[in-house]
């Protein structure tokens, strides 16, 4: 990694914070490889254009992190992906194909198993949420920002009726990273097309958690995550 690649940062903004970001940044994206030494404190301090307490203070958060681990008398160093504590992906990276396909390899293997969770441990207020987030899917304005927001809604809904926070916590945090992208898919298809079966979907998720058949719901989630795979021309080769 040339330490080229940094700028300095304004004066007006919390150094520590933004210098983490910036190295966070080139990590996350990795250009600076996992297990891959920093730069010195001394260098990324004149790079940055602070102060050596700075970048310590930066060091130190992304250890915190998870994305950095100090060896003493040697140095910093990116942390291997396999052994890191926490979970960070830019949303520059998905705009990669690669990448964005491997995330929605992950969306799939989830959400399919959260639906077969959400059969058998749902109540009737998680019905009814769902059936809300619906309502808001097929409303007047249809596949408006709103409508993408409810869509997002509703498969969050479907996690957190699995009653593990966990399956909620990661794939909520998936559908925040897939957001631009549906955008996207949105801008170039035929939009009522879209619109319409993709509701037929979601109906269709809803109704097989309601009869609380596990299997039946893992069936009509799996179909309706490869048709929005196939909505966003995306191979996943599962």
């Amino acid at each position: 990694m040339a330490v080229a690649d940094f700028s300095q940062i304004r004066r007006s903004e919390h150094l520590p914070a933004r210098i983490a970001a910036e190295i966070g940044r080139e990590i996350s994206e990795g250009r600076i490889a996992p297990g891959q030494k920093l730069p010195t404190e001394h260098l990324l301090a004149k790079t940055f254009g602070v102060s050596r307490s700075v970048v310590r203070e930066a060091i130190a958060q992304l250890r915190n992190e998870g994305l950095v681990e100090t060896r003493q008398g040697i140095g910093a160093f990116a942390t291997e992906i396999e052994r890191r504590q926490s979970i960070r992906i830019e949303q520059g990276n998905l705009s990669d194909p690669d990448s964005f396909r491997s995330l929605f390899q992950l969306r799939m293997a989830l959400e399919v198993e959260a639906a077969g969770l959400a059969a058998i441990h749902h109540t009737p207020d998680d019905l009814a949420r769902l059936d809300e987030a619906l309502a808001q899917m097929t409303g007047a304005e249809k596949w408006t920002e709103q409508g993408i927001v409810a869509d997002l809604a509703f498969h969050r809904l479907v996690a957190s009726a699995t009653r593990n926070e966990y399956f909620l916590q990661f794939i909520s945090f998936i559908a925040e990273r897939i957001h631009v992208a549906i955008n996207a898919a949105r801008a170039t298809a035929i939009l009522e097309e879209i619109v319409e079966i993709t509701i037929a979907e979601h109906v269709a998720i809803r109704d097989a958690i309601a009869t609380r058949d596990p299997a039946k719901a893992k069936k009509v989630m799996r179909h309706h995550l490869e048709g929005a795979a196939s909505r966003l021309n995306l191979q996943l080769e599962m």
